[in-house]
């Protein structure tokens, strides 16, 4: 049997329109990836049990409080028990209200100019997520600033802002709190949000992602598809781990 990920778009704050696209797009890469989507946007899946079936869960392009307390408490079991993590874009504008989630995901979004033709710098060529990328990668997405830096909860950056390529007005003055270099997309090895008793997976996160346009672009396709790639060979998940608590067993 495939690795088998949840996909979860709900929202409750602002709704990006390239929701339906990543969707499409990622469907029409399960063969590829030999995985096993299940896109849903119904809070109600997340219990125990029917996370219990998944390697990994992706966080996409959420905003707001999308779970009610029980969902937040299977999710925390989830990573606790092994499980994967995915976030993109903004997912790091969901639930704000539990620093669990905050750190899985590496940091919290803060806020950011108007889209624009960007660069981002690629730091590390062999991760499986940037192995496909130029050093110098241009191309049209928000560039977003955050509220912390992931290096502190123990991320590495894999891609950083070319703040010389883009104008943000707001920057001006300002103190950022995200470090230096600008942080873009990271991942960690063993996922912060797991509770100290617990087994942590890997997360992954790209800030990338807020355009119909990109979802059609073959390196950033291959960007997210490495991520999905990376995290599923933790090997805590029963796709690649016969004695994993979670996952969707061979």
């Amino acid at each position: 049997m495939p690795p088998r990920i949840l996909a979860y778009s709900a929202t409750a704050g602002f709704r990006h329109d390239s929701i339906e696209a990543s969707i499409e797009a990622l469907k029409a890469k399960e063969i590829a990836l030999d995985v096993k989507f299940d896109f849903t946007e119904d809070k109600s899946k997340f219990t125990d049990e029917n996370l219990s079936q998944y390697d990994a869960i992706l966080f996409l392009n959420n905003s707001g409080i999308v779970l009610d307390d029980t969902g937040k408490a299977a999710l925390q079991n989830y990573f606790n028990l092994g499980g994967n993590f995915l976030a993109i874009h903004c997912a790091a504008d969901a639930l704000r209200d539990s620093p669990f989630f905050g750190r899985q995901i590496g940091a919290y979004f803060d806020y950011h100019p108007e889209i624009q033709e960007s660069a981002v710098d690629v730091l590390d060529k062999t991760h499986p997520s940037t192995v496909m990328l130029p050093d110098k990668w241009r191309l049209l997405d928000e560039m977003y600033n955050f509220e912390s830096d992931p290096r502190a909860v123990g991320a590495k950056v894999l891609l950083t802002a070319d703040e010389s390529t883009y104008q943000d007005p707001q920057a001006k003055g300002k103190t950022l709190r995200h470090g230096s270099p600008h942080p873009i997309a990271w991942y960690q090895e063993r996922g912060a949000g797991v509770e100290s008793h617990g087994i942590a997976g890997r997360s992954w996160f790209t800030g990338l992602g807020h355009c119909i346009e990109i979802w059609s672009d073959d390196l950033f396709l291959g960007h997210v598809m490495g991520g999905i790639k990376w995290v599923l060979q933790s090997k805590t998940t029963k796709a690649f781990n016969a004695n994993g608590n979670v996952g969707n067993a061979s």
